[in-house]
């Protein structure tokens, strides 16, 4: 998982909960990184349509769903998340040996798995509810 999945979360729910047109100079200053980033990120969820943008002095981001209807695993598809990868792969498919030669399918087939189980979990959490527990579960 990268960075990008956080600041997607962590915009989304800055926008809800602001319920106006920010800048990506006022997001980045709140989720404490530089506002390229940030755009680049909004620019994932405008084309996935869980944000409206709008250019000028007045311009800004605002998020324009409802916030009971956004899943966590919409905004991880929005962004191409992976949660889980193999990196680099025992073995080869050269080797004389079936340990050697499956190992990198089999690990990449684990991994495949547990990104869907990811996935599925995401789908039950909504953006509303993760702002719910910012302001109600303290």
């Amino acid at each position: 998982m990268t960075g990008e999945y956080t600041i997607a979360v962590h915009a989304l729910i800055y926008l809800n909960h602001m319920g106006t047109m920010l800048s990506s100079e006022k997001m980045a200053s709140n989720i404490c990184t530089n506002p390229a980033r940030v755009r680049k990120v909004l620019a994932k969820l405008k084309r996935a349509g869980l944000v409206e943008t709008r250019e000028g002095s007045e311009g800004g981001y605002r998020f324009q769903k409802d916030p009971h209807q956004v899943t966590l695993r919409q905004v991880a598809e929005a962004v191409e998340t992976t949660f889980v990868e193999c990196s680099w792969h025992s073995g080869g498919e050269d080797i004389k040996c079936q340990v050697a030669s499956g190992m990198a399918g089999v690990m990449d087939d684990i991994c495949s798995q547990l990104n869907g189980i990811c996935l599925d979990r995401l789908e039950q959490v909504t953006i509303a509810q993760i702002e719910e527990r910012l302001f109600h579960n303290q």
